[in-house]
């Protein structure tokens, strides 16, 4: 199996395309091993210099310490993963989930959601990334950036210039956009 890398704007992440399904259960992130069960991310979570995971549809993206350099972790993370697809697994993370939303949103929130989805989502996952809404409050939209958005040093030109302006521009009540 051959497994593709992508640098991410973050220069301490970096996107892994095994070209098979990764999640069936939408993103997950993990930042340390105690937070999984799964032997193959235990196992990258524990390659020195790794500090955290984020798993997408199709890509994996992996986090790594500034000191860190990936030639000395890269092909250790390629080799779990082709161990893990080499032994017939279909998904990384496979879940079978509950569409329904239990949380309901107002209107406004609604529209931030779908836009978040359908236009930020996207070009944010070509990075190696996620974002998530977390709440609408006096005109201020917080989300939640993971993969190689955590960190990254372009995330806040980005949430400023890309998120917030679009947002504000299809919903006008939205004034500001932060991440936690």
């Amino acid at each position: 199996m051959f497994i593709q890398t992508q640098e991410t704007p973050n220069p301490n992440s970096l996107k892994f395309l095994p070209g098979k399904s990764v999640s069936n259960d939408g993103p997950y992130e993990f930042l340390n091993e105690n937070q999984t069960n799964i032997p193959l991310l235990k196992n990258i979570l524990s390659i020195n210099g790794v500090t955290g995971i984020f798993l997408s549809e199709n890509f994996l993206s992996i986090n790594k310490t500034q000191d860190e350099k990936w030639e000395n972790i890269k092909h250790l993370i390629i080799s779990y993963l082709n161990e893990f697809y080499d032994e017939g697994n279909e998904f990384i993370i496979n879940k079978k989930t509950n569409l329904d939303n239990n949380q309901k949103y107002g209107q406004i929130e609604n529209k931030i959601i779908k836009i978040l989805e359908t236009k930020i989502r996207p070009a944010v996952a070509k990075d190696g990334g996620d974002i998530t809404f977390k709440e609408f409050k006096d005109g201020k939209v917080t989300v939640i950036l993971k993969g190689s958005c955590s960190g990254c040093p372009s995330s806040t030109l980005t949430l400023k210039q890309g998120v917030q302006n679009l947002l504000c521009h299809y919903i006008p009540e939205v004034k500001e956009v932060l991440a936690v």
